[in-house]
């Protein structure tokens, strides 16, 4: 029987952060993951792959240059999986590489297997050659993320009808493809192959995609999302989805059928507890899979096992999931926790980006307090003209009791970038003075901080 002081279930952000900062505080620590490689879901199939490709699709397409070169230009004019996979994989070695280096040098011990606890302080590893072992912990972190949901009533076959972890997989591009769920990964998905010239059709049951974003935000992506051919399709949930020789029918419970040769289903995602044995310890996970956890500490019902990131639910980012990791860690060896901050960002790496700070002005309405807010239009700069850019702006929302900044929101190229200046104003208590008396480099996407507080100041000083 081994023994550790901190045990981590899976090796995504939230597991290597506590692993390391566990050992940095001179723990001994065990980190167990069933996958083939360390990194988790994130690097493997979440976080990474789409951000990769992302990246490599606005390259090789020329997606960016278009403003300046007509919507025919391209860089390579005939793109493969192959193209986007090639760089995939050499993203994915760089990074398994750094964090098993990052491991060795902060003395973490990994396993590859899969974990069962089997009381409160021991679980049994089921090991890759058929062996079992066992370790007993002083704290353990349950960080074993989330995979793609998958509803009976959809076929999936691999081929078709396929999740967001298979679309990886395609041997091909596909001429047409359906996206059923208008949540982030959705999103992010569809307009990557969109900005491919795929033709898609994105499909949402709600009223709205994104509902977590400032409303003002989406519908202007909405907008450039249909703007450039794509099909959105709102408020009418799925009836049903059948494979039909070289192609698949989804009908709209409307009655309106859209037809693919690729469908891909996005709606959810469920946590990876299944075989954790959680029951040994007094946790109960919900009907998806996510483990209850006190939202300041992130321990569970029992008191020496921990969870964070995906597993735990909203917000579900490799960002939250590290300072997460981080905390439990600190907490369950007695370290001082640092206040929360105000406010974290969100990004959303479509194409464009959306990112947004603080609160909508949907929150701040609903508050009663009195706001104005500031817009700056991406083609009003000289860094937009100088990069073709014809889309995208930033909004700025200040209280009008205290000129403080309460919330900023971006859609646009750059747009996870630049959001954190907003957020740096926000959690030091700046005004909308401080956009108004301070110099932006020039020219710079950043100079639409200016441009936009200049914009609410000249409504707020006349009131």
């Amino acid at each position: 029987m081994q023994d550790c002081e901190m045990l981590v279930i899976g090796s995504g952000p939230s597991g290597r952060r506590a692993a390391v900062q566990s050992a940095k505080l001179g723990k001994s620590v065990l980190v167990v993951d069933r996958g083939r490689r360390l990194g988790g879901v994130s690097v493997h199939t979440g976080t990474i792959p789409s951000k990769t490709i992302r990246e490599t699709v606005l390259n090789l397409s020329g997606f960016r240059e278009r403003g300046f070169y007509g919507q025919a230009y391209r860089v390579k004019q005939e793109i493969a999986m192959t193209d986007l996979v090639s760089r995939l994989h050499k993203t994915l070695d760089h990074e398994v590489e750094v964090l098993q280096h990052q491991f060795m040098r902060n003395t973490v011990r990994s396993a590859h297997a899969a974990a069962r606890f089997i009381g409160p302080d021991r679980v049994r590893l089921s090991l890759g050659n058929g062996d079992f072992s066992e370790v007993r912990f002083a704290n353990a972190l349950i960080a074993v993320g989330t995979r793609p949901y998958r509803p009976k009533n959809i076929p999936f076959d691999g081929t078709r009808v396929l999740d967001s972890d298979e679309i990886l997989d395609l041997p091909r591009l596909p001429r047409t493809l359906a996206v059923i769920g208008g949540g982030v990964i959705g999103v992010e998905y569809a307009t990557i192959f969109s900005a491919l010239d795929v033709p898609v059709t994105l499909i949402e049951s709600r009223p709205a995609i994104l509902d977590f974003v400032d409303r003002e935000i989406v519908d202007d992506f909405v907008h450039q999302m249909r703007d450039r051919g794509m099909t959105v399709r709102l408020g009418c949930g799925v009836a049903s989805v059948e494979t039909k020789g070289d192609h698949v029918e989804v009908r709209m419970a409307d009655g309106r059928i859209v037809r693919a040769e690729i469908v891909l289903y996005a709606a959810g995602r469920t946590g990876n507890v299944d075989d954790l044995g959680l029951d040994a310890v007094g946790i109960e996970p919900d009907g998806r899979g996510r483990i209850t956890v006190d939202p300041r500490t992130f321990q569970t019902s029992a008191s020496n096992i921990y969870a964070a990131g995906d597993i735990i639910g909203f917000p579900s980012l490799a960002s939250t999931s590290m300072e997460q990791g981080r905390v439990a860690a600190c907490h369950a060896f007695g370290m001082p926790l640092p206040p929360a901050p105000a406010t974290f960002p969100y990004g959303i790496y479509a194409v464009p980006e959306i990112s947004t700070v603080g609160e909508s002005e949907e929150e701040v309405r609903a508050s009663g307090a009195p706001y104005e807010c500031g817009i700056a239009r991406f083609r009003e700069t000289s860094r937009g003209h100088i990069m073709g850019v014809n889309s995208g702006f930033l909004k700025l929302i200040f209280s009008l009791e205290t000129r403080r900044l309460l919330g900023a929101h971006i859609v646009g190229e750059g747009a996870t970038e630049l959001i954190h200046i907003g957020q740096a104003v926000i959690n030091l208590g700046g005004t909308v003075d401080f956009f108004v008396e301070n110099t932006f480099n020039y020219p710079t996407l950043a100079e639409a901080y200016k441009i936009a507080g200049l914009d609410a100041w000249n409504r707020m000083v006349t009131r």
